[in-house]
């Protein structure tokens, strides 16, 4: 503990005010998706990147236009297609006849939240280019680092039912993402919900409730949360008998598994405790903080094989056997 240091009530208080009004402001455009609002908040706390699988038409890009319109940043969209490019992603370098220069255009990566939609479709080679973007938080043009904002999250999405024209992320890439959420349809009474709002035309008007500052705020108090040692070993537990499944869960479900959680599995869980935490007004963390997001840190680093999909078993039952067969401190 000679590391930590206390957070006071009051820096608590106003982290809460500011989860509060981004909530309450996301929320009163949002009908249901609780988990999408929980992954995309957390992720905004903890500075991390999200991948969204759903079939199209549910608002995720809805949904990543207002969590920005909340803070004031500056949003930007990509549509993937299997023609786009690199450049047309981190930017390229225009021959500037007048002066006989090249100058660099930077890409629409470039800004605080940027959505990758249908990033399956893409190819292997514009996905690779976001690799360095999304960890190393710059792009290279013309053999010049150009960085992106402080407060940068990616946000892609992927439809899980149409694979014609699409190109799988690999494994590499899919561990760049802090979480992924998967999204269902709506209730009828949520879909009606929706329905008024759209005819009250609710999404017209935009108003900041919060400031990029204040993110920073956030980003820079959930550092100083405190996690106790025996917390840890618990993540680390978790995280080991995913890559070792036969030894920990019954073997017909170990069977299915093929490839575990990455260290980077472990370091996201842990600062997603710390996320969830902070959330629940506490600069301490608790293996029930753990345990709340875990689906969404595991769910896409854990490979399953031809068979599990044949049964129809999914990575979110592997990580319930996961929880269940590892001590809780």
């Amino acid at each position: 503990m000679e590391n930590y240091t206390v957070i006071s009530q009051a820096e608590i208080e106003r982290a809460l005010s500011i989860t509060g009004k981004i909530n309450d402001y996301y929320y009163s455009k949002m009908v249901g998706q609780r988990e999408l609002g929980t992954t995309l908040l957390i992720s905004m706390i903890v500075n991390g990147h999200v991948l969204i699988e759903s079939v199209p038409g549910l608002a995720k890009t809805t949904a990543a236009k207002t969590m920005t319109e909340a803070v004031n940043g500056r949003f930007s969209r990509i549509q993937c297609t299997p023609d786009l490019l690199p450049s047309d992603i981190i930017g390229t370098q225009i021959f500037n006849y007048q002066n006989n220069v090249f100058e660099t255009k930077l890409g629409p990566v470039h800004a605080n939240f940027v959505l990758l939609d249908e990033i399956n479709r893409s190819s292997a080679k514009t996905q690779s280019a976001m690799l360095e973007v999304m960890q190393e938080h710059q792009t290279t043009i013309g053999g010049e680092n150009y960085p992106v904002p402080d407060i940068f999250m990616v946000i892609a999405t992927q439809n899980p039912i149409e694979q014609e024209g699409t190109y799988l992320l690999s494994e590499a890439q899919l561990d760049r993402f802090f979480m992924k959420a998967k999204l269902d349809y709506p209730t009828p009474e949520e879909e009606m919900t929706i329905l008024n709002r759209i005819e009250k035309d609710v999404f017209s008007s935009t108003v900041a409730v919060a400031t990029l500052e204040d993110v920073d705020y956030l980003q820079r108090t959930v550092k100083r949360v405190y996690i106790d040692d025996s917390v840890k070993k618990y993540i680390i537990d978790i995280v080991n008998a995913s890559r070792h499944p036969e030894n920990h869960i019954y073997k017909d479900l170990a069977q299915y598994v093929t490839l575990g959680a990455s260290i980077r599995g472990g370091i996201c869980l842990m600062e997603v405790s710390k996320a969830v935490a902070l959330l629940n007004g506490r600069d301490y963390v608790t293996p029930d903080d753990v345990k709340a997001q875990v689906h969404g840190v595991l769910r896409h680093r854990i490979s399953l094989n031809f068979a599990a999909v044949a049964d129809n078993v999914d990575e979110d039952q592997i990580i319930d056997a996961i929880i269940g067969a590892t001590p809780t401190p």
